[in-house]
């Protein structure tokens, strides 16, 4: 199969899809490494932002999804007559923000942190599916823990949750470990 030719089978399998596909799945479909295959979808996703096409191809936690290219979300939303992303207050933002740095963490850890009750903050994250069950913490009461989910980093623009920005206490903790380091050298 020639690369054009194998270029057309990743278009064709993300597009019949409609969601995230793993890069393993891409791989072992058209019988090719995990890193050619990579390379292959780079260049195909290339070749859309070159031509400002009205598709993209995102990456998203290793795995690959065709979307529509933002840039025509006027049209879009014109003739499906959409409101725009869902606009997140500062209590789900504050209460998302938490979450996706502590998970998975329960409404209870939740509420700790925040100082008030945190359940239509939690509930609305879910029915927003920013946030998702991540099974039973093990103590008493069983209480659910919560996640992110993958619309959390299409939302916000993230491959994988790694790409969170640091937090200042993080930052403070990595610099003094960076001049400790530096002292041990000298």
């Amino acid at each position: 199969m020639t690369i054009l030719q194998t270029e057309m089978v990743i278009e064709a399998l993300l597009f019949a899809s409609g969601e995230a596909v793993p890069v393993s799945k891409i791989a072992k479909t058209i019988d090719e490494s995990h890193g050619t295959t990579k390379k292959i979808i780079k260049n195909l996703s290339d070749k859309y932002e070159t031509e400002n096409r009205g598709i993209v191809i995102i990456e998203v936690d290793d795995s690959y999804q065709m979307c529509t290219n933002p840039i025509y979300f006027d049209y879009i939303e014109k003739h499906f007559k959409t409101n725009k992303k869902q606009v997140l207050s500062q209590t789900l933002v504050e209460t998302l923000a938490i979450i996706a740095y502590k998970q998975p963490i329960t409404k209870m850890q939740i509420e700790e942190i925040r100082g008030v009750s945190s359940d239509h903050a939690v509930n609305k994250l879910v029915e927003f599916n920013l946030v998702c069950e991540a099974g039973r913490l093990n103590s008493p009461g069983r209480p659910i823990l919560f996640k992110t989910t993958e619309d959390f980093l299409k939302y916000f623009g993230y491959k994988n949750l790694g790409e969170l920005p640091i937090l200042a206490e993080d930052f403070e903790a990595l610099r003094e470990q960076a001049y400790k380091e530096i002292d041990d050298a000298l």
